[in-house]
């Protein structure tokens, strides 16, 4: 979200590129945790389903960052949108507000500056 909106607030007013973030929700059971305990690997799936009520299944997760890539009123730049959390049909998409962290424009700017710097960027603005 930190690099978005500075990418936000660096670049879309002179490109018109729209720079959001996405929350595709908790698509438990996919290899994207195939690197943590095997114990973890079948307990999180279950737990977000039958606790949090959080689990969203992968194809839903990828419609929903579709839709933020190319849907229309998505491209709001600077926004994090949130799936809507559920597997529940006909729950919307909303922009969610960002952490103070990552709403803290000082911050977003360090992280871009160290990032541009790691890779040996060094345009400042």
């Amino acid at each position: 979200m930190m690099m978005s909106r500075e990418f936000h607030i660096r670049h879309e007013e002179a490109t018109g590129v729209a720079f959001p973030t996405a929350n595709p929700g908790c698509d438990a059971d996919t290899p994207r945790f195939r690197n943590t305990p095997p114990l973890f690997q079948k307990i999180f799936p279950w737990f977000q389903k039958s606790i949090t009520k959080g689990y969203v299944a992968q194809p839903r997760s990828g419609e929903h960052l579709a839709r933020v890539v190319a849907g229309p009123g998505f491209a709001v730049s600077g926004v994090h949108w949130s799936c809507g959390n559920r597997q529940t049909e006909g729950r919307e998409a909303f922009a969610q507000s960002p952490s103070g962290q990552a709403a803290d424009p000082q911050r977003s700017r360090r992280l871009r500056d160290l990032s541009a710097g790691l890779v040996g960027l060094t345009e400042n603005r």
